[in-house]
C-alpha cells in the first residue's frame, strides 16, 4: 500500500489538536457548578489545577456510588490536577500565588468576600496580572441583601420559582438534577470562552461573574411575563404542558406511559384521523384551535386516554409513527441506560473503568476516553515544584 496514502488516513482518524492546550485554569472550586465549569475546559485541553481544602471538596463524600467514589466528584472533575492549599498559611499562599502569576483563567465558588479579605479578588489580582481572566461563581450575585444568602441547588429552585411551576397540580416539585448549578458552570464557561476571545483581540484580562439564581430567573423569562404582563404563571400540569395541547402523557394498556406533542394544525388533524380514528375531531368546536384545546383540556384528555388504554406501548408508538406524531417514553433511568442515542466513554475509577456518559459537545478532538478525575492532593508535590523553581 502506498505509505503516504497510509499516513494521510491515520492522520485523518486521529484526534484533532484540542483548541485550549497550553491554557492553564487554576480553580478554588467545591460542589458542582464551578468544578462543571473548568471540566469543560479541561475537556477543551485546558489544564486544570483544583485547588483543594486540606480536607478536600466536600463533594468527595457526597455519595459512594462510582466504585465507592463520588458520582458528582468524578463526573466534574476528570482530568484535572488536585493540589491541596490552606491560602491563609505562608508557605501555601506562596504556592498560590506563584500559580496565578503564570495561570490565564481563574475560577473560584467561595464564599462571597472569602477571596477579598485575602487580596484575591477579581479586581486585586488583574493589578498584579493585567491578562488574567476572572470567574465568580455565586448564588445570587456578590451585591445586594441576597448577597450573603447560602445558595444550594434546591434552595434557588425554591427562591427562584422554579420549583413553583414544577411538580403536580398537587404540590411543587425538585427538578430531579442539580439544575441551577448545571445551569451556572455552563454559563460559566461561556462567559470564559467569551473573555478568552476578549483577550485574543486586546491583550488584556478581565472579569465575569455568573450566579445560580441569575441564571434560574433566566429560564423562567416567560413565566415572569406571564405572571407579571399575562394573565398569570402557568400552573403546575405534571407530565402536561401548560399551553400546548395535546401535549401530555398518557398510559397504555400494559402499563407503559408515553408523551406526545402536537405542534401545529397539520399534526392536530393527522393525529385526529390516523391515531384516533376519529378525523372529523380536528373540527369539531371545543378542539380546532390550540387555545380551545387547552380551554378543554379534561375533555381532551380523557378521549386521548382512551385510546392510548386499548393499546400495548409498542402498538402505541407504532401507531404513532404512523401518524408522524412527535412522542417520548416516560423512561426510567435504567431505561436511560440502554437507550439507542446513549453515547459513553470510558473512565478509570479506582481498579475498575467505568463508562461514564461522554460529553455532549461531540469536537473533532474527541480522544473517545475520560482522564480520571484526581485523588486528593495527588499532584500537590509536582505543582508545588513546578511553580516554585519558576
Amino acid at each position: 500500500m502506498n505509505t503516504e496514502l497510509l499516513s494521510t488516513s491515520l492522520a485523518s482518524t486521529a484526534p484533532s489538536k484540542k483548541p485550549f492546550e497550553g491554557l492553564l485554569v487554576v480553580a478554588m472550586e467545591q460542589a458542582l457548578a464551578a468544578p462543571l465549569a473548568t471540566c469543560r475546559l479541561a475537556e477543551m485541553g485546558a489544564r486544570v489545577i483544583k485547588i483543594e481544602r486540606p480536607e478536600g471538596d466536600f463533594a468527595r463524600g457526597y455519595d459512594r456510588a462510582a466504585n465507592g467514589e463520588a458520582s458528582y466528584f468524578v463526573w466534574t472533575n476528570r482530568g484535572k490536577e488536585s493540589v491541596a492549599l490552606d491560602f491563609k498559611q505562608p508557605h501555601d499562599r506562596a504556592v498560590l500565588d506563584a500559580l496565578l502569576a503564570k495561570a490565564d483563567v481563574f475560577v473560584q465558588n467561595l464564599a462571597p468576600g472569602a477571596l477579598a479579605r485575602a487580596g484575591l479578588d477579581s479586581d486585586a489580582l488583574r493589578v498584579r496580572h493585567p491578562r488574567l481572566i476572572t470567574c465568580d461563581i455565586s448564588g445570587y450575585g456578590a451585591e445586594g441583601p441576597a448577597s450573603t444568602l447560602k445558595a444550594y441547588d434546591l434552595l434557588v429552585q425554591c427562591e427562584s420559582g422554579l420549583a413553583g411551576i414544577t411538580g403536580s397540580p398537587e404540590a411543587c416539585g425538585r427538578i430531579g438534577v442539580s439544575i441551577c448549578d448545571i445551569g451556572a458552570g455552563l454559563n460559566a464557561t461561556i462567559g470564559i470562552l467569551s473573555a478568552l476571545a476578549s483577550r485574543a483581540r486586546t491583550g488584556k484580562g478581565c472579569g465575569i461573574s455568573v450566579s445560580l439564581f441569575d441564571g434560574a430567573a433566566d429560564w423562567m423569562t416567560v413565566p415572569y411575563v406571564h405572571a407579571i404582563y399575562g394573565a398569570g404563571a402557568p400552573t403546575r400540569q405534571g407530565l402536561q404542558h401548560p399551553s400546548i395541547a395535546p401535549y401530555g402523557a398518557y398510559a397504555t394498556r400494559d402499563g407503559g406511559s408515553v408523551v406526545i406533542s402536537i405542534q401545529n394544525e397539520r399534526e392536530w388533524r393527522n393525529f385526529c384521523e390516523s391515531f384516533l380514528g376519529q378525523g372529523a375531531l380536528a373540527q369539531d368546536e371545543r378542539f380546532s384551535s390550540n387555545y380551545l384545546r387547552v380551554q378543554n383540556r379534561l375533555e381532551l384528555n380523557a378521549l386521548i386516554a382512551q385510546r392510548f388504554a386499548e393499546l400495548d406501548l409498542a402498538q402505541a408508538l407504532q401507531q404513532l409513527q404512523v401518524a408522524n406524531t412527535a412522542y417520548g417514553q416516560v423512561r426510567s433511568v435504567a431505561d436511560m441506560a440502554r437507550h439507542p442515542a446513549l453515547r459513553t466513554w470510558p473512565m478509570a475509577v479506582g481498579d475498575k473503568e467505568l463508562d461514564l456518559v461522554a460529553p455532549p459537545v461531540r469536537a473533532p478532538w474527541d480522544s473517545g476516553r475520560f482522564t480520571a478525575a484526581p485523588g486528593l492532593d495527588q499532584h500537590g508535590a509536582a505543582v508545588r515544584a513546578e511553580f516554585l523553581a519558576a
